[in-house]
């Protein structure tokens, strides 16, 4: 039988493994002293300093291009920042999880979106053929309209945050006496709980909320899939169905092709802001269903819940064995 040593190593490589740096003390504690300590607003300033200059360089660098250097700097920006909280805060691994997660288990994923595709295809498909809507998505700027994707993702991402959290909290209250030795099947923790049966401790804040940013990248993506699938259906409907000359009366303006892809696809520029404008809003569509609708959140949880009580229950034996090291 592996030391307490060792098996506290084997359990911290299958946290990492998992999606769950934040339930190791060391990085948790790393993690807690960077956000409470003011080196993370001279981070973020440097970064914001950096995306700046590089949008102004690219704006006085090409001339009367002024939306390009905003474009630059607020893609630096993301990168920058992306690769701080990849860094620093381990969401990498996370996501890396949630990714392979969520196309390990694509055969259980469909039967979930199929309860929600036919009344949101109904909505959208209604919508898709509506003048109002192609006015309005069809004239938008380039900016705008992908500052209006951005707003729905925000949108669904708060919906999501705010229900999270009370599953973690139900699986915590669930994994209690001998379901701790039963979920740590499988797993490092296997041996040790099963011969102390360790109690479950509280989750600490940054474990909690380790747990809430794997469902949240795990329902992320499915949100994702999606809207990219409805996307496909509305360009590939809109171009067998919608002539040039409809798009025409409906906007009030020209038909315009797709810049770089008009001449290789029939896609045009219009199609393509509708199509993008419909899949974004059907994705914060299908997060609140997810978000409100019992059954498909019980489906969704049970996909799930197991993983979490996996984590809850080795965490216990993580913590049982921390204690018992001198």
């Amino acid at each position: 039988m592996a030391s307490s040593t060792e098996t506290t190593a084997q359990i911290e490589a299958w946290f990492d493994d998992h999606g769950l740096p934040y339930f190791t003390g060391d990085h948790a504690d790393r993690v807690e002293g960077w956000l409470s300590s003011k080196r993370i607003v001279a981070a973020l300033l440097l970064i914001v300093a950096v995306a700046v200059g590089a949008g102004v360089l690219v704006g006085v660098v090409l001339a009367d291009r002024g939306s390009l250097g905003t474009a630059v700097g607020v893609l630096v920006f993301l990168a920058l920042l992306g690769l701080f909280a990849g860094r620093l805060l381990r969401m990498g691994t996370m996501l890396r999880w949630a990714i392979r997660r969520t196309f390990g288990s694509l055969g259980l994923m469909f039967p979930l979106l199929t309860r929600a595709l036919p009344l949101l295809l109904l909505a959208v498909t209604f919508l898709f053929i509506n003048a109002e809507v192609w006015q309005v998505a069809a004239l938008m700027s380039r900016p705008v309209l992908w500052v209006s994707v951005l707003f729905f993702g925000v949108i669904a991402m708060v919906f999501l945050l705010v229900r999270l959290p009370e599953e973690v909290r139900e699986v915590e209250r669930d994994v209690v006496g001998d379901r701790v030795a039963e979920c740590c099947v499988g797993t490092p923790a296997e041996q040790v709980a099963h011969g102390a049966s360790p109690e479950p401790a509280d989750l600490p804040r940054f474990a909690r909320a380790n747990l809430v940013l794997v469902l949240l990248f795990n329902q992320a993506i499915q949100v994702l899939l999606l809207a990219l699938g409805l996307f496909a259906f509305f360009a590939v409907f809109g171009s067998l169905t919608i002539p040039d000359s409809t798009v025409e009366a409906w906007t009030g303006a020209g038909v315009t092709d797709l810049p770089s892809l008009g001449r290789i696809i029939p896609l045009t520029n219009e199609l393509f802001q509708v199509s993008v404008f419909l899949s974004a809003f059907s994705g914060l569509y299908f997060t609140v269903y997810a978000v409100t609708d019992e059954t498909y959140r019980s489906q969704f949880f049970a996909g799930v819940s197991h993983e979490l009580e996996r984590a809850v229950a080795v965490n216990a034996v993580y913590v049982s064995l921390s204690r018992d090291e001198p």
